[in-house]
């Protein structure tokens, strides 16, 4: 959980007019208020008025700024599970929809909303193990109707032909909207086709503070959801991104008529929001005002609920503006009051819940079946035994650590299955080549396995102890004799040494370990016991070939690694295939197979061509 308060931004409209007495620091604006003593009257107003914010944008930031500033942890937020909004507020001219949707003119002048699709796909680019999925919708509030600026199902000429939106409350106190629309937006170009079709289809018009005023309030949601490869858990986020319209004095307009009414019903709205407001920022509040309006319901959870909430305060700095600027500071103070506890929105898979429940169902089922069915005593069919078969078969050629063997609650035919697997077990043994492991001259019964082999090494290095034992005590007797020979006629034997052949040289395999700390005496028993032994052929023949099937075993369990990790992949691929296709609406729960999709087709066919068969690797 994520407790902290709502982060206020303060932006700065350039004008052409005449300023007032304004001071931008950093991170704090100031207001200087000249009294005025004309009428003789004593004047106790303030002259200077002070507000802090978390960062203060002067007239020449760019948009890519205020977007580096405001929104880009937002998106990072609503891509990672949480909710976040951020809204503009100020009166009317003063850049808040500039600010949230963009100029039109360049292309540098995009605002948050623009900018923030951007850079959520080209997150989604740098996760590839991760699946996402983006929806948008938008939200219009015009007198405190609402309206869906994307319903493709007509042409819109006005206002009025769009479907009006309306909010429900369940039990638990949370609004839902019905009748409008979410699209799923694939790429970034279809988010972008959605944002152009709704700023279209805004309720805009012509007042005194503004050539191009939106006279109404207007809520894009851009809704993200997130699957790891691995994980059964889901991630949903959502960003509101707000643009309410501005407030406005009518005796300094001065308009009339539709656009009057139009004024009232922005300033009711944004008096209601005010209020709720300062409820939220009173502790001794026990009741907090969101039904009072519509735009109030919508942003609940983003006033002091579940939600990172950000503001944007636009002021104009002419002035003749200078007391609404003020009032836009002060709303901005009462804002900041207010905390929210933000938690990562998380749920489990429902369809890898129905598909483990179905299993656990399954199993359960069984389970009675085995403890209350009698054993039949009838043989099984050839059908049965031929589907137990390819039951096994598969089973034992399966790459995926998690599968297991389908059979039917019978014993008879569990009973078969183990009699194949023994089957299947001393075939493979029988049929494995190992003839060439001893002598050519060994007849097949004596022909022994790597087992075996292992067995009869050990056995020959006991006999080879046994021996060097031996040797020791010749060569003490030896020593013995000499001694003995030396003491009565040295010089004899002296001449006789001379005499005597040279010995014998030593063979060019090395001794073995368990003899290497051997005297010389003994050394030279030892080389001629093993060079006169009649199996150390078969005996040498046989470690090489041992070494051999070492080596190629390795080769193979390294072929064997490949595949299984390329078989994963693939099934990984699937697996998000079908996740997309169902958020698609392609597959449904009921009918999986309602689409043929040649893409996974394929991906299955790479799957068979990477399995290789169990006979291959003996």
């Amino acid at each position: 959980m994520v407790k902290e308060g709502i982060k206020i931004f303060l932006r700065a409209k350039p004008t052409k007019g005449k300023k007032g007495y304004t001071e931008l620091e950093d991170g704090a604006v100031t207001f200087h208020v000249p009294k005025e003593d004309s009428d003789g009257y004593i004047n106790n107003k303030k002259d200077m008025y002070k507000f802090k914010f978390e960062e203060v944008f002067p007239e020449i930031t760019q948009q890519d700024n205020i977007f580096e500033k405001v929104c880009r942890n937002a998106a990072e937020s609503a891509k990672n599970g949480y909710n976040a909004t951020i809204f503009a507020y100020g009166q009317t001219g003063s850049g808040k929809t500039f600010t949230i949707t963009g100029g039109a003119e360049r292309y540098k002048d995009r605002g948050m909303i623009p900018r923030s699709i951007s850079h959520i796909f080209q997150s989604f680019e740098k996760n590839p193990t991760s699946v996402y999925t983006m929806h948008i919708s938008y939200l219009e509030i015009y007198n405190e109707s609402g309206y869906d600026l994307l319903d493709p199902a007509k042409e819109v000429t006005r206002l009025e032909d769009l479907p009006r939106v309306h909010l429900q409350e369940d039990s638990e106190g949370n609004f839902h909207t019905r009748n409008l629309t979410v699209h799923q937006a694939n790429t970034e170009e279809d988010a972008l086709n959605l944002l152009f079709m709704g700023d279209t289809n805004r309720m805009t018009a012509e007042t005194p503070m503004n050539m191009a005023s939106t006279r109404s309030h207007c809520i894009f949601t851009i809704y993200i959801s997130c699957k790891d490869h691995d994980s059964p858990t889901i991630r949903r986020g959502k960003l509101h991104l707000v643009d309410l319209a501005g407030s406005e004095r009518v005796s300094k307009t001065g308009v009339s008529g539709t656009i009057l009414n139009e004024a009232k019903c922005i300033n009711l709205s944004l008096h209601f929001l005010e209020q709720v407001i300062i409820a939220l920022s009173e502790r001794s509040r026990t009741h907090i005002p969101y039904r009072n309006s519509m735009m109030t319901s919508m942003l609940r959870d983003s006033l002091g609920g579940n939600c990172l909430t950000t503001m944007v305060a636009t002021v104009s700095l002419e002035k003749s503006n200078i007391d609404e600027s003020i009032s836009t500071c002060r709303f901005a103070q009462r804002v900041a009051l207010i905390k929210n506890d933000a938690v990562c929105n998380e749920e489990v898979d429902p369809k890898l819940v129905i598909t483990r429940l179905k299993k656990e169902i399954q199993n359960l089922r069984d389970d009675i079946t085995l403890a209350g069915r009698e054993v039949s005593t009838e043989s099984l069919t050839d059908e049965e035994l031929l589907m137990c078969r390819e039951s096994v078969n598969k089973y034992i050629e399966s790459a995926d650590p998690e599968e297991t063997l389908q059979m039917d609650a019978d014993f008879r035919k569990i009973h078969f299955c183990y009699q194949y697997f023994k089957h299947l077990i001393r075939q493979a043994t029988a049929s494995r080549p190992s003839s060439h492991l001893t002598d050519a001259s060994s007849t097949p019964q004596q022909q022994l396995l790597p087992a075996q082999v292992e067995k009869e090494i050990t056995k020959l290095k006991d006999l080879i102890t046994q021996r060097d034992t031996e040797i020791n005590i010749l060569v003490n007797l030896l020593k013995k004799e000499k001694a003995r020979i030396a003491g009565s006629g040295g010089e004899n034997v002296h001449n006789n040494r001379q005499d005597s052949p040279p010995p014998r040289n030593k063979p060019a395999t090395q001794p073995n370990r368990n003899v290497k700390n051997l005297s010389k005496g003994r050394q030279e028993a030892f080389d001629i016991f093993r060079r006169d032994y009649e199996h150390n052929r078969a005996i040498e023949m046989n470690k090489s070939e041992l070494k051999a099937r070492m080596k190629e075993a390795k080769q193979i369990g390294g072929l064997v690694n490949k595949s299984r990790e390329k078989i994963n992949s693939l099934k990984s691929s699937i697996e998000q295939r079908r996740i997309a296709m169902a958020v698609q609406g392609l597959v449904t729960a009921d009918n999986p197979a309602s689409v043929m999709d040649p893409k996974e087709e394929e991906l299955k066919k790479h799957i068979k061509k990477k399995k290789v068969p169990t006979a291959t690797l003996r």
